[in-house]
């Protein structure tokens, strides 16, 4: 019964597709993005009063009016979908209104930075696996009263929260593996996981609920790349922290951890890593100035934001130069672990060596008396003046071995020659100036006895 039903379906859209386009077909395309993706894109709609207050709204992708202005955000999902899986997602939830030119500069790889149909779009997209921690994609469409902003996965400290529902707002109790279910029930309040804590630690910036509301487009602006810088801010801590717990391991550890590590090829994955964040920052370091000098031509833009536009490039450039030391670190370790296994490697070869010390002198023995020097020259056994062969054999083979000694042994002897000859003329030198000096020294006082110094 379920065949005739799913033949129907198709039928009835294929009848839809051979009616063309309609006045209705817009409305019902992004209804149907929407019914398909279902949960897996997040939807942020904010209204701004210009006042310092801000109200959730529908999305329905208006602009303010006056002074007020709205933000909608997209969250896109953190997963092994394509670019264009993630193209498809926009447009189920941007379109209508906006264009396919709009979304498609939103979710575009690489930087950019310009106007698309009079608004003023910047991204700031890596290329690189949509599941990986070092692949960031930020885009902005930016216009008098209204900011659309697209990410991929949660961008921390983006969003407004009320004050008291921070989880900073009071002491909590903090859950440690060795926690007792008994004393989580006597004691009250919030608790929270020793890996929260660890989480808060590694952040270098506050809650959500500590970020000003902004009260204008260009305040709102500044916040984007604000919590942008500070995103990276804190995958450079986690990345240093690692490396600290990694640095102390391999101090601590033996034979069996640095192999472990150098057959996972951890070292050279985090190099790639760090390579991919430096090019997230280069992005960030072309698109930014750009954002400034555009949106300093607008009235809408304060010029106190623009100065701290000019101060998170400036953050961006440390940042960069504190990833650079942190590869060069990550260098460093590289390279010990590799003359450590060279060291490894040149002592198995020792021992190998001292093998064959051990049966070299058994060799030499049976390829002494296993040699048949019947045919050699002056060896013939049967005339009594050349009955000798055997031993005019092992002493060519003796001379042949001193005079390969000796051309081994020529550059040590050519170097004790060259010594002694130079600390014979630098001795000789010495001796040389000595006496001048006597000499000099002996007129300067013969002239002082005579009352007068010649100059």
């Amino acid at each position: 019964m379920e065949l005739p039903d799913e033949e129907a379906v198709t039928n009835r859209e294929a009848e839809e597709m051979d009616k063309g386009p309609s006045a209705e077909a817009p409305l019902q395309e992004p209804h149907s993005y929407r019914s398909h993706f279902g949960g897996m894109v997040r939807k942020k709609a904010y209204i701004f009063d210009g006042l310092g207050n801000f109200y959730n709204k529908e999305w329905d992708l208006t602009e303010g009016r006056g002074n007020e202005f709205c933000w909608y955000h997209v969250e896109l999902p953190k997963g092994h979908q394509k670019l264009s899986q993630s193209a498809q997602y926009l447009i189920g939830v941007l379109c209508p209104p906006l264009k396919l030119q709009d979304i498609l500069s939103l979710v575009s790889n690489g930087p950019f930075c310009g106007y698309v149909d009079g608004a003023l779009v910047f991204r700031v997209n890596s290329p690189g696996p949509p599941s990986s921690d070092f692949t960031f994609r930020i885009a902005a469409r930016i216009t008098k009263n209204s900011v659309i902003t697209v990410s991929l996965g949660r961008v921390p400290r983006l969003g407004f929260s009320p004050v008291g529902q921070s989880l900073l707002s009071e002491i909590p109790s903090v859950e440690s593996p060795s926690y007792h279910r008994g004393e989580q029930r006597e004691k009250s309040g919030i608790v929270i996981g020793e890996h929260v804590l660890e989480f808060l630690l590694t952040m270098n910036h506050s809650e959500e609920a500590d970020n000003p509301v902004p009260k204008s487009v260009s305040n709102l602006v500044v916040h984007i790349v604000d919590t942008h810088v500070d995103h990276l801010q804190d995958v450079v801590t986690k990345l240093e922290i690692e490396l600290d717990s990694v640095e102390l391991q391999m101090d601590k550890g033996g034979l069996a951890l640095k192999k472990q590590m150098l057959d996972d090829r951890r070292f050279p994955k985090m190099h790639l890593d760090l390579q991919r964040l430096l090019q997230v920052i280069a992005h960030g370091e072309q698109v930014f100035p750009r954002v400034k000098e555009r949106c300093s031509s607008k009235q809408w833009f304060l010029s106190e934001d623009i100065t701290s536009l000019e101060e998170l490039i400036g953050r961006l450039r440390r940042l960069k130069e504190n990833v650079g030391f942190i590869a060069n670190r990550v260098t460093a370790i590289q390279a010990g672990l590799d003359s450590w296994q060279a060291e490894q490697i040149n002592r198995k070869l020792y021992y190998l060596s001292f093998l064959s010390i051990i049966f070299l002198p058994l060799s030499i023995v049976t390829g002494v008396f296993g040699m048949n020097v019947g045919g050699v020259p002056w060896t013939e056994q049967k005339d009594p003046t050349v009955k000798d062969g055997f031993r005019n054999v092992m002493l060519l083979c003796v001379a042949m071995l001193l005079l390969a000694l000796l051309c081994f042994s020529f550059p040590v002897f050519y170097t004790r020659i060259a010594a002694w000859h130079r600390r014979r003329v630098m001795k000789r030198s010495w001796s040389l100036n000595r006496k001048s000096y006597l000499k000099r020294t002996h007129g300067i006082e013969a002239q002082e006895r005579k009352g007068y110094l010649r100059i």
